[in-house]
């Protein structure tokens, strides 16, 4: 694909996600591996405020010409896995990202220890109240639909379910849904995320039904789901939580465990890196930066442009059970939250086999970390 050519489709993706492209040049003109002037490179993923300085340009990547573009990570990872790969650097799903590896043996990205979607996933799960739920251990026999078995948000669940409560994936009847009532704001489900084990009782919804419908009509007993289905979000009768104070649940597991869950990672072309491995250290150390200042941004000024009426509270709450860095990146901090999804994944025979962190991050990376 010409270099004109994939910048028209990365504007092009840009626009179908209803934000303009963002152009920035970085400011080390003479970085390692560049003869004449920055390094083109493109990168992509949400508009989160933790990238707003990668965005807006106040925090280049050294040594780069860059422009980014949004995306939604279904599109994204399949984009990656089986697209035009039109980016050199990317947010990716994690769970997506194992098993095209493992699986599929995919090899054209590596990864980067960059996580800029973490979630804790108790608040995953929904229930009907009208089925006689009232705690995980009644959700045995009980049917639940979702719109993507495999994704990494589903992931962490069944294997926190099954950790914390004792339930087994084919402890339950699976729904898995035609449609996705997330899908503006997640893209359509990847073929990585819709893996499905053997061993599992697994059926397909009903045509022209989403997780949400199947729900709120009563076709299932439960929905698990990254995002609030439709359903909850509008307030319909006999739909709540799994967990009534899914906040408090989360904050014991983390206090427990001392995981916080990732969702999402970042992903480099290979053989780019390959060619430039200073890269690994100018996106990591770009990407830490602009989450700098997102901190310092919610101690000031947070609390002022947030809605929520104890955002000061929350963060200073947070701090204090989690550090002031919350938010982590680098390897020596999450070893134990990616090695637990390795473990969740090859238990629900998803992944072939247990991943390491060796073979799927960057090895110019394993050493990263924050100042």
């Amino acid at each position: 694909m010409s270099d004109l050519s994939r910048r028209d489709l990365l504007k092009a993706t840009a626009v179908a996600f209803g934000l303009a492209g963002v152009s920035v040049t970085g400011l080390a003109k003479d970085s390692p591996g560049s003869d004449s002037g920055a390094l083109p490179l493109t990168f992509g993923g949400y508009p989160f405020p933790r990238l707003k300085g990668l965005m807006d340009g106040s925090v280049p990547i050294r040594g780069c010409d860059v422009e980014f573009v949004p995306g939604k990570i279904g599109d994204m990872n399949t984009d990656v896995f089986s697209g035009g790969q039109v980016r050199d650097v990317t947010e990716i799903g994690l769970h997506p990202f194992m098993l095209a590896y493992a699986n599929q043996g995919f090899r054209d990205y590596t990864l980067l220890p960059i996580f800029p979607l973490r979630t804790f996933r108790h608040k995953s799960a929904f229930i009907r109240t009208d089925r006689g739920i009232r705690k995980p251990e009644d959700l045995k026999g009980k049917r639940v639909s979702t719109a993507g078995y495999s994704s990494t948000s589903l992931t962490w669940l069944r294997g926190i379910l099954k950790d914390e409560y004792g339930l087994e994936p084919q402890d339950m009847q699976w729904v898995i849904a035609r449609d996705d009532s997330s899908v503006q704001a997640a893209g359509r489900v990847s073929a990585q995320e819709s893996v499905l084990p053997d061993g599992v009782p697994i059926e397909s919804g009903p045509p022209g039904m989403d997780e949400s419908d199947l729900l709120e009509e009563g076709e299932v007993d439960a929905c698990f789901h990254a995002a609030e289905p439709r359903a909850y979000i509008q307030g319909k009768p006999n739909i709540a939580r799994l967990f009534a104070d899914p906040r408090s649940v989360e904050q014991a597991w983390y206090a427990k465990t001392g995981v916080f869950p990732i969702m999402h990672a970042v992903a480099i072309r290979r053989s780019l890196l390959e060619k430039e491995p200073w890269l690994a250290r100018a996106v990591f150390d770009a990407y830490s930066e602009a989450k700098k200042k997102d901190y310092e941004f919610m101690a000031k000024m947070g609390w002022a442009f947030s809605s929520l009426p104890w955002f000061a509270v929350e963060l200073d709450e947070t701090r204090r059970l989690m550090g002031g860095n919350f938010y982590s990146y680098g390897m020596d901090a999450n070893r134990k939250t990616l090695e637990t999804l390795f473990r969740y994944s090859h238990e629900q025979d998803l992944a072939s086999r247990e991943l390491e962190i060796s073979e799927l991050f960057a090895q110019e990376s394993l050493k990263l970390e924050e100042t």
